[in-house]
């Protein structure tokens, strides 16, 4: 067996209702004053009510933070580090979607060490400690309750990366409860995210391994499988329970075997565009298993195999083509735009994005097939 490094978050509590233990699960790591980094919409919607009730009951000071942005902007970020400092905060929690996670793991960082953001893009390049930290997810996604990054966006509009183990949280608190509002468009866009996590994670060139190859089979049997009923029926809670399952196991595979291209190509969709990462990953996500498929076969045939039981004698060439026809039967019923025309995507800019793609070189060098810029251009106008 080769040799690998595999790390996770060390508590991970995953029970209906568990929201509501927020305070009492602060108070364990010692917590008094929390720094809660939310957005409006939850708030909203009453979902983080019962959290702050348990927070109350727990003898906490709560100060909580809602200005949270999409794909977070480096000031967004700042002002929540600042916010963070002007309570006194202790400890962090994250609670709501990607952004939310993302924005919470580099306040608990910033808060507690002060450094430059600009400095510590990349891998292992920031400083600790930080503040006790955890995480609550809102979607079924992104992963980003147990992974050691955070995606920001940069004044230029580029999508770069804090990667260090110090983002780890304490605690992954994941609570089903949460997911049941939310829209179809949303379950499908974060689910989609969450199967490209787990086929990139197992597919990935340089740190592939056999823990994160597990959790990737397993994440992708759950979501392939229950992410239809969770676009069709959002208030089927067991089918929610597996999509949030199926997207922490995701995360804990991709946190360990880096995603590829197909996040390399999104990233700058996301940053010119502004547009959600699900869709963006999705946009591109069949064009990129097609391109790889003539190196990726095998790989691709045990995925086939895993969530389509009835290929379990074919050989890889036929269950890797079923493997990929599955994945675009899939994607092509989700209840959203399926071309980058359709999202408002300009086509005089696929020389420009495929340009940005490249400089993603951190995700395309884990991608089973190396992507020029010729590929990068190409793969953008098959996803047009």
């Amino acid at each position: 067996m080769s040799q690998f490094s595999f790390e996770t978050a060390p508590r991970i509590v995953c029970e209906q209702g568990g929201a509501d233990r927020l305070g009492e699960i602060a108070a364990s790591l010692g917590i008094s004053r929390l720094f809660l980094v939310t957005d409006t919409g939850l708030i909203k919607a009453g979902l983080i009510n019962g959290a702050l009730a348990s927070l109350k009951a727990a003898g906490l000071q709560t100060t909580v933070f809602s200005g949270v942005q999409a794909d977070p902007p480096e000031l967004s970020v700042q002002a929540a580090v600042d916010a963070a400092c002007a309570c006194g905060a202790d400890g962090v929690a994250g609670f709501g979607g990607g952004s939310s996670l993302d924005t919470a793991k580099l306040v608990a960082l910033l808060a507690r060490t002060p450094q430059a953001l600009p400095a510590i893009y990349g891998i292992g390049l920031a400083r600790g400690p930080r503040l006790p930290l955890i995480q609550v997810p809102t979607t079924a996604g992104t992963g980003s309750e147990v992974t050691p990054i955070s995606i920001l966006t940069t004044p230029a509009h580029e999508k770069k990366g804090v990667v260090s183990p110090l983002l780890y949280p304490d605690v992954a608190l994941l609570d089903s409860r949460l997911t049941l509002g939310l829209p179809p468009a949303v379950t499908a866009m974060t689910g989609v995210d969450a199967m490209v996590h787990a086929v990139e994670a197992f597919s990935t060139r340089l740190k592939k391994n056999p823990l994160s190859d597990a959790l990737a089979i397993k994440a992708l049997q759950l979501l392939y499988a229950n992410l239809p009923a969770a676009v069709d029926d959002g208030k089927d809670a067991s089918v929610r329970e597996n999509m949030l399952l199926g997207s922490l196991l995701a995360g804990m595979a991709f946190a360990n075997a880096p995603v590829a291209a197909v996040h390399a190509l999104a990233y700058p969709l996301g940053g010119h565009y502004g547009l959600p990462h699900g869709l963006t990953n999705s946009l591109v996500f069949v064009p990129v298993l097609n391109f790889n498929l003539p190196v990726a076969q095998a790989l691709y045939a045990e995925l086939g195999r895993a969530i389509l039981p009835q290929l379990a004698g074919a050989g890889d060439a036929q269950a890797a083509q079923a493997f990929v026809a599955a994945i675009s039967e899939r994607v092509a019923a989700m209840p959203y735009a399926q071309t980058l025309r359709a999202a408002g995507v300009r086509q005089d800019d696929l020389p420009m994005l495929a340009r940005d793609a490249m400089n993603v070189q951190r995700l395309l060098v884990n991608n089973p097939r190396d992507v020029a810029y010729a590929d990068a251009l190409a793969l953008y106008q098959a996803a047009f």
